[in-house]
This record gives C-alpha cells, sequence and structure tokens, in this order.
C-alpha cells in the first residue's frame, strides 16, 4: 500500500484530492499539511468526509511519503519544495501552474511532466514529477487534441468556454458571491488567459506548426464543471472527424466522445 500526503487541504481542489485518495484502493492517506487548520478535523472543512476518516489538518509533513500532491496557490509550489526536501523515491504531482511550461519544468533535480493522461500518457507513467494542467487547458486540448495529432488544425482556432464559481477558488471576491453570479455571465481576461501559454505549447508541439487559439473565457451561472466549445475549419466530413475522435480516445477511460447533444449535466 503506498502513503499519500497532500499539501494544502483545505481548498476546494484539495476537498476533491481528499475524496479521490481515501476511496482509492492502492492509497492511504498519511497527512494533510495546513498552516490555518492543524490540529482540527478534516471534516469540519469537509462535511462530506464526514465517517470517512478520523485524520485531522497538521503542520507536520512526512518526507517520505510514496506520494505527495501540492495544493498550492500558483507560485508557492517552488518555494514549498525548496524548503520541504522529499525523498527522490516520492512522486510529486502539483496542482499549480508552477511547473506546466517547459521552460519551467527543470526543477531541483527532477523533470515535471505535464500531467494530461491523453496527451502523456507513457510520460506519466515513468515520471516522479507531475505538472497537473489547467481546468480550462484540459478542457480545451482535450477538445483539440485529435485534430493536432493528426496535423488537421487550421491557423486559426476560436474556443469559448465557461467555468463554474468553484473555479475561483474557496477566497471570496466580487465576482463569486451568490448574489453577483446567480442568474449572470461574463467574460474575464479575454485572449489572455494564463492557460494559453500551455494549451498553446502543447497543441503547437503536436501539429509541428504554431496555431493561433482564439480563447474567450466566461463565468457560468453555476457552481461546478466547464463548458468548452472550440470551433475550426475541417478538410473532412462529418463521420471522419467523429472517426478521428473515436480512435484517438478509445484508450483513454476518462475521456467519452459521443455524437448526442452535449449539456453540462
Amino acid at each position: 500500500m503506498k502513503t499519500a500526503g497532500i499539501i494544502g487541504g483545505s481548498g476546494y481542489t484539495g476537498g476533491e484530492l481528499l475524496r479521490l485518495v481515501l476511496n482509492h484502493p492502492g492509497l492511504t492517506l498519511d497527512f494533510v499539511y495546513s498552516t490555518t487548520r492543524p490540529g482540527f478535523p478534516l471534516s469540519e472543512t469537509h462535511p462530506d468526509l464526514l465517517g470517512s476518516t478520523s485524520i485531522n489538518f497538521t503542520d507536520q509533513v512526512n518526507l517520505e511519503v510514496s506520494v505527495v500532491f501540492l495544493c498550492l496557490g500558483h507560485g508557492n509550489s517552488s518555494k514549498f519544495l525548496e524548503q520541504n526536501k522529499f525523498s527522490e523515491q516520492t512522486l510529486i504531482i502539483d496542482l499549480s501552474n508552477d511547473f506546466r511550461l517547459s521552460a519551467d519544468s527543470e526543477f531541483m533535480g527532477r523533470t515535471f511532466i505535464y500531467g494530461l493522461p491523453e496527451r502523456n500518457k507513457e510520460a506519466i507513467e515513468q515520471a516522479t514529477a507531475i505538472a497537473n494542467p489547467g481546468c480550462f487547458a484540459t478542457a480545451i486540448q482535450l477538445a483539440l487534441l485529435p485534430l493536432a495529432t493528426a496535423k488537421k488544425l487550421t491557423n486559426s482556432i476560436h474556443v469559448n468556454a465557461t467555468t463554474g464559481s468553484t473555479g475561483a477558488g474557496v477566497g471570496l471576491s466580487a465576482t463569486a458571491h451568490f448574489s453577483w453570479r446567480n442568474n449572470n455571465m461574463s467574460w474575464y481576461k479575454p485572449f489572455t488567459h494564463q492557460h494559453l501559454g500551455e494549451i498553446g505549447e502543447s497543441i503547437n508541439e503536436l501539429q509541428g506548426s504554431a496555431t493561433q487559439i482564439h480563447f474567450l473565457p466566461q463565468r457560468g451561472d453555476f457552481t461546478r464543471g466547464i463548458f468548452a466549445t472550440a470551433y475550426t475549419a475541417f478538410d473532412g466530413s462529418l463521420e471522419e472527424a467523429v472517426a478521428l475522435y473515436t480512435d484517438y480516445y478509445a484508450n483513454d477511460p476518462f475521456t467519452h466522445v459521443s455524437k448526442q447533444e452535449i449539456a453540462l449535466k
């Protein structure tokens, strides 16, 4: 049985990760590190975990765990790793954007592999450090990977993607309050969103040429999920496009190709 530690488990990402770890047949939860909640039961922050675990948050770190997940704010993972040197045998999985780009992937003797399994499955299986992709970046790349791999993308791609309120994290902001979000939609960071870097790097590497991605992110009137629509010209029939996607994702259990009209629910 492998042991897992979580750094920063009080947010939405940490809560979802806790549920996955606690229900994983090959993992046992060793610790959940928090500087603001040490000594408090996990279930006080995540009530849905009541009865699932008796572990409390701690301000102590076990540097010998089999795998450690970093659920820290962007820019904080690298600082934490500099101050806490984990065993060479510890697999590090970072959920921030600190190591996603190739220019940032080399850190403290490790090479962080971009952690999109539909893109890098074999490399992930051999990795000692993984940089988890961003939320928008995941949705958009899944829409484009089959075309990019087949070198079928045109020079211009347009993407509209709407995210739920939990994408902003647990910290309050003017656009995260229910009274503002309810019955409302808005766009933000038009064509400049930070995930464009990792999307472009991945897609252009597969395509073999520069592809311009016009991405308009939006905030939606729902709590959880992302609804992404990507469109570009395709030199082929609908049947050929469906076959391309079906073949590409045939062995990817997290991704499904559907001929039905897509809905968020």
